[in-house]
């Protein structure tokens, strides 16, 4: 069989992270590229996933005659059958059809889905849930995603839409969340949550490490991994909160889906995942039903920072 590559990306809302898989599945070269550098509108971000792909081919040595598709995870609301980005809150899209333009450019396929639902499929196929058939997955990063597999396929619902369970309504009368809902588990849980119960404590004139490392609402993984290491009182109490909505939300989705497995993956949970899925457990039990919770699993992620791309290799797969 003559060689042939798939080039697989996981676009974020600061940066693209970009590899590119032989015919084996092994990832032979990646890149990771910021997506602020070139301004705020579609087209920069369109320009910096060409700009990946291509200094991906030219620095690899690969021929780009050989690369036989693409695939892309990106957040947002995305129509994976028209290759559409219909919206997206970090990034700069409304109704965009990223598909077309790709496309023109490099002569091959090219596959998008929802981030966390692609970042989920990549835990399916190759990571935490593989051999499960009924899947959950919380993605905590900037954020909060969910993705489902359901009798062993993606479920994405009517029009593409399916498992914004980050915007599930924990507490009407919370915190305003970025969907313009307020008390949704991402204001509490995701790093915009837990960073702006922070800086609220801060702005109390609490003393909290964790507030300076704060930079447009969010901080930094490391930095979350410090001050916990460090004890910091502030800290500790955004993480209990973030990790108690975490499980009623969890409890929420087990009663719903009675999944075999619920997976926690994203930025946070690679940095300090071990520490959230202990005050998880300890708490979950209480919101599920108890002839329910003992046929379910919980755990963390194996990708970490691939479960996108791999994801979006068996989208092309």
């Amino acid at each position: 069989m003559a060689d042939f590559y798939n080039i697989c990306l996981d676009i974020g809302g600061t940066k693209v992270l970009g590899a590119i898989f032989d015919k084996n599945d092994k990832i032979i070269y990646r890149l990771k590229k910021k997506t602020k550098e070139g301004g705020d509108n579609s087209d920069s971000v369109e320009k910096v996933i060409i700009s990946v792909v291509e200094e991906m081919i030219n620095e690899s040595g690969i021929n780009k005659k050989d690369v036989r598709a693409i695939g892309v995870g990106a957040p947002g609301v995305v129509d994976s059958g028209k290759g559409v980005v219909l919206f997206s809150p970090n990034l700069p899209w409304r109704n965009y059809d990223i598909k077309t333009p790709i496309e023109k450019k490099f002569g091959v396929p090219f596959m998008i889905g929802n981030d966390v639902n692609v970042g989920v499929l990549g835990e399916y196929k190759y990571g935490a849930a593989r051999g499960f058939k009924n899947v959950v997955g919380f993605f905590v990063g900037t954020g909060m995603g969910g993705g489902l597999i359901l009798n062993g396929k993606l479920f994405t619902g009517n029009e593409f839409k399916a498992a914004e369970y980050g915007h599930m309504i924990l507490d009407p009368e919370g915190p305003l969340c970025n969907c313009g809902q307020r008390g949704c588990l991402e204001a509490f849980s995701s790093k915009k949550g837990m960073s702006a119960y922070i800086l609220q404590q801060a702005s109390r004139g609490r003393e909290t490490m964790l507030a300076e490392n704060i930079e447009n609402g969010v901080f930094k993984s490391k930095a979350l991994k410090k001050a916990l290491a460090a004890n910091d009182e502030v800290t500790v109490e955004a993480v209990d909160r973030a990790c108690h909505y975490l499980a009623v939300a969890t409890g929420n989705m087990i009663n719903t889906i009675s999944p075999d497995v619920v997976i926690y993956g994203g930025g946070v949970i690679e940095a300090v995942g071990d520490i959230f899925l202990k005050k998880i457990l300890k708490e979950v039990d209480k919101y599920c039903m108890p002839s329910i919770r003992p046929t379910v699993k919980l755990k963390t992620a194996e990708l970490g920072d691939d479960s996108v791309i791999y994801g979006a290799l068996s989208m092309i797969k």
